[in-house]
């Protein structure tokens, strides 16, 4: 068990990676493309490759397999639609350290649930949190900007997804669930898409590149680690190793976007 638990938090930390490199390729594909296309697109890709490659697993799918699958999938629709609306108006580095704000929402949402009360750790780390939000948000006349405030609002709809992984993982086939969320964010995402107003965009090679990278890595890949993660990882310590992706965000940030 004790390796499980290794693996786990390896596969949890190997996701922050690649989700830290992801906030400047979607920085650079929403000035072409709009936030639901590029969502539809993502997680449509994402949703078709795992369904290729883990096909035989789709026959455990029931009701309750359904009903999970639709409140995790709702979770991560409005995570991302909302995040990928805020890094239009703040810059990749920003959008990823407030995002990093659910890592300390979640020890309090899971107590509502588990009834395990956060301590004192948990309570340092949300006023110093809400400290370093304040210091890299806030402009000189102390108010957030639109793009910042979509952000946070986005960070707590992560919480939100990793407290129900939290809940519904334990039981359940990681990858089937993997998919259902997928699936679900998909058609909310080709929802969204329909009802704004229509767009013309040209899909150039960077586009596609860039839309691949976002299905295939940070999505597929990183979705299904940080699902296989938490199911052999208590929700407080996932969400801080996953808080990591706020320093990776930062770093490529930097070094690509300037």
């Amino acid at each position: 068990m004790k390796n499980k638990g290794l693996w786990a938090k390896l596969a949890l930390l190997l996701a922050t990676l690649i989700w830290g490199t992801s906030f400047v390729v979607v920085k650079d594909a929403v000035d072409t493309i709009p936030t639901a296309y590029l969502l539809a697109a993502r997680f449509s890709v994402a949703c078709i490759v795992l369904v290729l490659i883990f096909f035989k697993k789709l026959k455990k799918i029931n009701k309750e397999y359904l009903f999970h699958g639709l409140i995790i999938g709702t979770c991560l629709f409005l995570a991302y639609y909302i995040q990928t609306l805020g890094i239009e108006d703040t810059t990749p580095g920003k959008n990823a350290f407030i995002t990093a704000a659910y890592c300390v929402m979640v020890p309090f949402m899971f107590w509502v649930i588990s009834k395990k009360k956060p301590d004192k750790y948990n309570i340092i780390a949300a006023v110093i949190c809400l400290a370093g939000i304040g210091l890299v948000s806030l402009t000189e006349d102390l108010t957030v900007g639109k793009g910042d405030a979509l952000t946070l609002l986005a960070a707590v709809f992560y919480a939100l997804h990793m407290v129900f992984i939290a809940m519904f993982s334990k039981h359940k086939d990681p990858t089937v669930l993997t998919i259902l969320q997928f699936a679900v964010t998909a058609v909310f995402s080709w929802i969204a898409s329909f009802m704004v107003k229509p767009v013309t965009f040209e899909i150039t090679t960077s586009l596609a590149t860039s839309v691949l990278y976002l299905a295939l890595f940070a999505t597929a890949a990183c979705l299904l680690l940080q699902n296989v993660g938490q199911k052999y990882t208590n929700p407080s310590e996932a969400a801080i190793i996953l808080s990591l992706e706020s320093v990776f965000g930062v770093l490529f940030s930097i070094l690509l976007y300037g």
